[in-house]
């Protein structure tokens, strides 16, 4: 091979040395659940690119910088906040978020680990101002579902039956994690780029103290609500029982005014047939009864001392004279 060729392959291969990484790096790919900001010398440029594929940008000039469109998760730590009486609490809270404008997210914080720090400080700020000016049974109970149990059918004042009233929730678990949201919105949008989607609060502790005052509370507001329901029940088996008792005794009426009904027809009847009997033929009827009194006075071992003329001897003695 001549000098000229080897020169030539050499010359071609530069070319196509520094060419490739030059081409190459003027395309770039916005994948799915992406968003991307082209920067020139530190600066951004342009909108946001929003739509996936294949793009183009000046080479080595232009970068690219890449950022989640899809919701993103921020998991806060547990602070210790005081509530409006004075309650010590551990508040553990967490939300959802996502960049809504890349250029001002890119603008004000850079990075997504910068991004979840800021959460930190304006999430928390909001929690802390709001949880502070509110009861704790605001922040713990989100309905008044214990208190529905002691209104009346019609709707009327709450019915007090224990010594200390039990209070109405106002606010609610539910409506301080929406005021959080709120206020924590107004700075997130405007300065950052971001949108909080939701914040909830994951969990409540208390310390000690409060702990043990609230399990108390707890236990007296079920027992308050175990004793209603025992005395209903009492009461409604008292009633029942009464019912019962008022049936039973006139099942028990009716059943003792027909069997002496029934009485009364038999024993009507019998005399009616002992009547008969007698009229027929009063000297044999008088004897059979006669033998009926003998059976049911004498027995084995009876002994009778009868003077002669008893009526209940005679016919003995007629039977010892036809001997």
């Amino acid at each position: 091979m001549s000098t000229k060729m080897i020169v030539l392959t050499l010359l071609i291969l530069v070319i196509l040395i520094v060419a490739i990484p030059f081409v190459m790096s003027a395309f770039y790919i916005v994948r799915e659940g992406e968003q991307a900001v082209i920067t020139e010398f530190g600066r951004p440029i342009g909108q946001p690119i929003e739509t996936a594929g294949l793009k183009i940008k000046t080479p080595f000039i232009q970068q690219v910088h890449r950022f989640e469109k899809r919701i993103l998760e921020w998991d806060g730590n547990p602070n210790s906040i005081t509530t409006k009486d004075k309650r010590y609490i551990w508040l553990d809270t967490t939300a959802r978020w996502r960049i809504k404008d890349a250029l001002a997210f890119f603008r004000s914080v850079g990075t997504e680990t910068l991004a979840q720090s800021r959460l930190d400080d304006i999430i928390d700020a909001a929690a802390r101002d709001l949880v502070t000016a509110q009861l704790l049974i605001e922040v713990v109970r989100d309905s008044n579902r214990i208190l529905a149990v002691r209104r009346s059918e019609s709707e009327q004042e709450i019915e007090q039956t224990a010594e200390e009233p039990l209070e109405e929730i106002e606010v609610g678990r539910g409506k301080v994690a929406q005021m959080i949201l709120e206020k924590a919105q107004q700075s997130l949008s405007q300065e950052f780029g971001i949108e909080l989607i939701d914040v909830q609060i994951k969990r409540i502790n208390y310390v000690k103290e409060v702990r043990e005052k609230v399990f108390e509370r707890m236990i007296s507001e079920r027992q308050r609500i175990a004793a209603k329901y025992r005395s209903e029940g009492a009461g409604e088996a008292a009633s029942i029982k009464g019912q019962m008792q008022k049936e039973l005794e006139q099942i028990q009426s009716d059943a003792y005014k027909e069997a002496e009904q029934i009485k009364g027809n038999a024993d009507a009847e019998a005399i009616r047939i002992y009547a008969e009997a007698h009229g027929k033929d009063p000297e044999f009827f008088a004897f059979l009864q006669t033998l009926e009194t003998y059976r049911k006075t004498t027995g084995e071992n009876t002994k009778l001392y009868l003077t002669t003329d008893s009526d209940l001897y005679k016919y003995l003695k007629r039977s010892s004279l036809k001997r």
